[in-house]
């Protein structure tokens, strides 16, 4: 069986209010329960992995390191995007009344998300990282309520790891080559 090939690394908010904890158990349960218990009834949750206000790193669905994403790795965060991607998502995303998207990342949490994004990148040099909101499929959402280029940019991310809108077509001509075996893409966050 051949897997997607890792072409994404794909950030979130959870889109709650700032200072507002969300554990990983919220996101299963927010994504995975029956929409008539408020879920949102996925097979799986769209984020592999959560940061904590505090900076903690914590798992949501397990992966390795190799180059491709394996049917038990896929986390559902973008629409088109899931089956070639890595999904990580900071808790926050919105002002303290949960009305408007704003840039939440307490200083543990840019710290955190900082050496995720590049050691991701160590491990995956090929990788494009971007927005949720820059996606393909993004509809006008705010997530994750900042510039992701710039922000990687002024972490020191070198632009061919910088998502453009343009690369996604050379990424799907990458995963056209490859024979893929992929869950259905229906799923994606909300934010």
């Amino acid at each position: 069986m051949t897997n997607n090939k890792l072409n994404y690394l794909v950030l979130h908010c959870t889109a709650t209010p700032e200072g507002r904890q969300v554990s990983k158990d919220d996101i299963i349960r927010w994504h995975t329960s029956p929409v008539n218990q408020g879920g949102r009834g996925w097979n799986r949750p769209g984020y592999a992995d959560i940061i904590y206000l505090n900076g903690d790193l914590v798992n949501i669905i397990p992966f390795n390191t190799d180059d491709f994403v394996d049917q038990w790795e896929i986390s559902n965060g973008v629409v088109g995007l899931n089956g070639n991607s890595r999904h990580i998502v900071y808790a926050g995303g919105m002002d303290r009344e949960n009305k408007h998207p704003l840039d939440t990342r307490t200083k543990e949490q840019l710290a955190t998300l900082e050496v995720y994004v590049k050691y991701t990148i160590k491990r995956h040099p090929k990788i494009l990282v971007l927005g949720h909101n820059e996606a393909p499929n993004a509809n006008g959402k705010a997530c994750p309520s900042f510039n992701v280029g710039e922000w990687l940019r002024s972490i020191g991310v070198p632009e061919e790891n910088i998502y453009r809108k343009a690369d996604t077509e050379v990424k799907k001509e990458s995963v056209a080559s490859t024979a893929t075996t992929t869950a259905p893409e229906t799923n994606e966050t909300d934010v």
